[in-house]
């Protein structure tokens, strides 16, 4: 095996545990606002108890998906560029995260939001690469 071989396997491995760590989560995120009471929820994330209850469960239907589109498509090797493509949407929702947070007052919260754009950004970039 060459040194690229090497390279590009220790890489793949590399994003790979991006992609379940980040898929991991979403997951976790996804269940808490599809799962959890309202109440429950906004004393752990005071803004889930200040809009509509649809939002926060549509909100976690987009975090499923994600987490759901960083895995499926290259674990299966159906269209796997869709990994990369879910990794961009998630850069998207995160900066409109932050946003959200930094017009309500809460910029000392989008620390996650940041780590996870830093993050999907890594995946998007290895994913293209290849």
């Amino acid at each position: 095996m060459t040194n690229q071989q090497k390279s590009s396997k220790a890489m793949n491995i590399i994003l790979w545990i991006a992609q379940v760590f980040l898929a991991a989560g979403f997951l976790w995120a996804a269940a808490m606002k599809l799962l959890q009471p309202i109440e429950k929820l906004a004393a752990m994330w005071p803004w889930t108890g200040q809009v509509s209850p649809l939002i926060v469960r549509l909100l976690g239907v987009i975090d499923l998906l994600g987490a759901l589109g960083l895995i499926l498509p290259s674990l299966l090797r159906i269209k796997p560029g869709l990994t990369a493509i879910t990794a961009i949407a998630i850069i998207v929702l995160m900066i409109c995260a932050s946003v959200f947070h930094i017009v309500r007052g809460e910029a000392a919260v989008i620390g996650f939001n940041i780590f996870f754009a830093l993050l999907a950004a890594f995946i998007a970039w290895g994913r293209l690469k290849k």
